[in-house]
């Protein structure tokens, strides 16, 4: 089987008998409604009225189209930013595969990757007449199976990562959203894939905090790849390189919001690991091996997610099908294990907080589901916020 596939489909045979489906509504349900919009003043009276509920905001589900019971496209829907409930919206058809999703800053275009062998990215314009969505058109990544995508602090560039060819490429936006042709492509050619890999598989391309360096994670290398990005022709020049420990398979990466330190999710030997980072030079330092308090079962972990505040970090466990929670000490230089909490679905492969930080979001593949979960500011904890989602086959959650 090929690593691709591996990718794709790794445990993943349950998923594909989940049916389940979104309830139909059209496009026009979701409006997407900039962050944060005030409730409308109560009008004055006498007695106190009950608060106005707050608006539903947009919840977009990104799931596989060429798996059976999978899904016809991207999946809509919205959820209730207090309460947590989703609810469908329907589904945007013409978009293959959008296995990740990923927002352009301004909020009004949406990112797919389209993760089949003949790689492509996929823009979508949000809120247009109606609410409705609109395809702006799918460009060529150059390479095979896309998992990721980015898009630079600037809104100029979009990054993505190519896992079936081992490559990373760049293609840049226009003022209207829309992707322009390729204008960079690197392939990991070196060092030698690490133990049990065939070949290089880029599984994420992400800028630092300060917006001076992309970071590229591969797992098939067992290294976390450094680039300069040309901010005026999109170029790509590697300027550091970071080895994990053979056979380790680094999956994702996340920075503290203090934009020194890093947390690197190790998917083969299931582990994590702290990262120094330099924004000076881009430089990344990876530290020891750390558990996931996952046990001895087998476990895949999938990402990190960390809050705002930078106090608390959470991780998607496939396998042990839980969130680990980590207090962040040390302004970022420490992790401290707290334990887990099942994620009431199965094969968590992707999680989001909302942009309030008060939900945790959780797209379990196998069981065709999305978790939501309240989060707790002062101690960090996780309660399940109400009955999972059914969604088919779906891998990304992305709520605005």
């Amino acid at each position: 089987m090929s690593g691709w596939s591996r990718r794709r489909f790794v445990g993943a045979a349950a998923g594909t008998a989940a049916t389940a489906s979104v309830p139909a509504r059209t496009m026009a349900a979701v409006p997407v409604e900039p962050a944060g919009t005030p409730a409308a003043p109560a009008p004055a009276s006498p007695a106190p009225s009950a608060p106005r509920p707050a608006a539903p905001r947009p919840l977009f589900l990104g799931t596989y189209t060429s798996v059976e019971g999978g899904g016809a496209g991207l999946g809509l829907a919205t959820y209730d930013p207090v309460s947590g409930r989703v609810t469908g919206a329907g589904t945007l058809t013409g978009v293959a595969d959008p296995s990740y999703l990923a927002a352009h800053p301004d909020g009004r275009t949406l990112y797919a990757v389209n993760e089949h062998q003949d790689g492509g990215v996929t823009a979508i314009r949000l809120g247009g007449e109606g609410g409705r969505l609109r395809v702006l058109g799918t460009r060529s990544t150059g390479g095979a199976g896309p998992c990721h995508l980015s898009v630079h602090p600037s809104g100029r560039w979009l990054l993505s990562a190519d896992y079936g060819s081992g490559s990373v490429a760049v293609h840049p936006i226009d003022a209207s959203g829309a992707l322009g042709e390729r204008t960079d492509l690197v392939t990991h050619a070196s060092p030698a894939p690490g133990p049990g890999q065939q070949g290089p598989h880029a599984h994420q391309f992400l800028t630092s905090p300060d917006g001076g360096h992309v970071l590229a994670v591969d797992l098939g290398t067992d290294t976390v790849y450094t680039y300069r990005l040309g901010i005026t022709r999109g170029s790509l020049t590697e300027v550091s390189r970071a080895r994990t420990r053979p056979g380790a398979g680094p999956r994702h990466l996340t920075f503290h919001p203090g934009g020194r330190y890093a947390y690197l999710a190790n998917e083969v030997d299931n582990t994590v690991a702290v990262c120094a980072y330099s924004p000076a030079t881009g430089r990344l330092d990876i530290g020891e091996a750390q558990s996931t308090g996952t046990g001895a079962g087998t476990s895949y972990p999938a990402q990190f997610v960390v809050t705002a505040d930078g106090r608390y970090a959470y991780l998607a466990n496939r396998g042990h099908n839980s969130l680990t929670r980590y207090a962040v000490e040390a302004a970022g230089a420490r992790l401290r294990l707290l334990g887990t909490v099942p994620v009431a679905g199965d094969f968590p492969r992707h999680i989001a907080l909302s942009p309030h930080g008060n939900l945790l979001f959780a797209a379990n593949q196998r069981s065709s589901t999305v978790s939501v979960f309240h989060v707790d500011r002062a101690s960090g904890e996780l309660r399940l916020a109400d009955e999972p989602f059914a969604s088919p086959v779906v891998v990304c959650a992305l709520p605005l």
